[in-house]
């Protein structure tokens, strides 16, 4: 979507964009992060070890399903700090690396009239070069994906990723699914561990520390070596979160993964040339 930028008038100091780039390599190799309420542990991190070779397995595989699944519902919470908080509800379609949907941001501050609540929303789309926004249109009350279309070109404001937790989280989850899967033997081989097993919206999932940065020695830093990034992986390789810890954040960014949306269509205009 970047390929005509704007500046927002961010800037990331250079060691979290550094931080987000090693990320981001990481996670192309099949890695997922973190540590987040709202599911119930079967099992302790006590318990934390490395793969075997059938848990690496059903980890190379979430990549694919992903990308099989196409297009496939998400919903994305990023703390930005000051008790502000992003949520992003869309489509991802892992085939055309293209990603529709709205974003809400609540927090407090002089913008929120109540103290606390909505501080502004609207459209999303974001691809691997970027993100643009734009308002909602009025009197559309069709889905977000559907709502873009009928948003010409000219009507979004696109920028490059920056390395704060909502691009990160965006960057991330566009690398997500992948056309082949994992090697196993290199995710277990590369430091991924498995932390315990949890339920989810009912479902059973195993939860799985990814492959650690090149480079890293276990148990060394103040995360113990450890990614940071964890997956949620059920027995078929189904992929139903993933967490980031980000640096300074305690809060991770989560990703959400609801399964395929059969009825959705990503939109072609924000990408149109013409």
């Amino acid at each position: 979507m970047a390929r005509k930028t704007k500046s927002d008038g961010r800037t990331a100091a250079p060691r979290r964009r550094h931080w987000l780039r090693a990320l981001i390599a990481v996670a192309v190799c099949g890695t997922v992060a973190g540590g987040l309420v709202g599911y119930r542990a079967l099992s302790g991190e006590a318990a934390a070890r490395p793969v075997t070779m059938d848990e690496a397995s059903q980890l190379a595989l979430s990549r694919l399903n992903l990308y099989q699944a196409s297009p496939v519902a998400v919903t994305l919470t990023a703390d930005e700090g000051g008790a502000v908080v992003v949520r992003v509800s869309g489509v991802v379609d892992y085939r055309s690396h293209r990603a529709a949907g709205s974003y809400e941001t609540t927090g407090t501050g002089a913008a929120s009239a109540a103290g606390a609540g909505p501080l502004d929303h609207g459209l999303i789309v974001w691809d691997d070069d970027g993100l643009g926004l734009a308002p909602v249109p009025s009197g559309d009350p069709g889905p977000p994906w559907q709502q873009a279309e009928h948003i010409p070109r000219s009507g979004w404001s696109p920028r490059p990723y920056t390395a704060d937790p909502l691009d990160a989280g965006l960057q991330l989850l566009m690398g997500l699914g992948a056309d082949r899967p994992d090697n196993p033997l290199l995710l277990a081989q590369s430091g991924a561990r498995w932390l315990g097993r949890d339920r989810i919206d009912g479902r059973s999932y195993d939860r799985f520390a990814g492959p650690r940065a090149q480079g890293s020695t276990p148990g060394t830093g103040s995360d113990g070596g450890r990614s940071p990034l964890t997956y949620w992986v059920d027995a078929n390789g189904g992929l139903g979160r993933v967490t980031m810890r980000m640096p300074g954040l305690g809060t991770p960014t989560t990703v959400e993964f609801a399964g395929h949306d059969a009825g959705a269509k990503l939109p072609e205009a924000p990408w149109d040339t013409d």
